[in-house]
């Protein structure tokens, strides 16, 4: 495992800054017209076997996109149902907008007993099309303040974030919503 991901950030630090968005085509064109970030790569109704909200199943349905700002993944995340999740905990608390920091880890179970141990819990784990899962840590103020994220560091998400950093390179503006996939 290296030191640095191939998009620039390093294990262990912030990878990821993530929002949540009512619109997530006009989010999508806010951030590329507003901040030069971009191009957004989505992946329309992430909703796993196997996801748990609080320990219980969740069946909350999301879309998502991801996109770079500078070395900084954008993730922008439209709730797709009223479903109970971690979305929906922020919208009722403060509205759309700042939900969480994503944090590249090695081993993401390990991590999150590790913030457990400091009084985090677990809110909210999802397998992810790039191999292992993701946790949304809370140690209270996750819907006030962000949650965070674990973002597991597979070759397949190291692969995948590099991808979406190297279009961003030097990237004209044109194509802006691409897949995921």
């Amino acid at each position: 495992m290296t030191a640095e991901l191939g998009y620039g950030q390093p294990l262990g630090g912030v990878a990821q800054t993530a929002f949540v968005v009512p619109d997530l085509q006009l989010a999508v064109r806010r951030w590329v017209a507003d901040m030069r970030a971009g191009p957004f790569f989505v992946l329309p109704h992430f909703l796993v076997t196997g996801q748990t909200y609080r320990g219980e199943e969740s069946r909350a349905d999301i879309t998502i996109a991801m996109g770079f700002a500078g070395h900084m993944l954008i993730e922008l995340i439209q709730p797709l149902d009223q479903a109970p999740s971690v979305y929906q905990e922020t919208i009722a608390l403060r509205g759309y907008g700042f939900h969480h920091l994503g944090i590249a880890c090695a081993d993401v179970d390990a991590d999150s007993l590790d913030y457990q141990s400091r009084g985090y819990t677990e809110a909210f784990r999802a397998a992810v099309p790039t191999g292992g899962e993701v946790v949304y840590l809370d140690n209270g103020t996750g819907a006030q303040f962000g949650f965070l994220e674990l973002l597991p560091v597979t070759p397949g998400m190291d692969a995948t974030f590099t991808r979406f950093w190297e279009a961003s390179r030097g990237w004209d503006g044109t194509d802006p919503v691409r897949s995921f996939i």
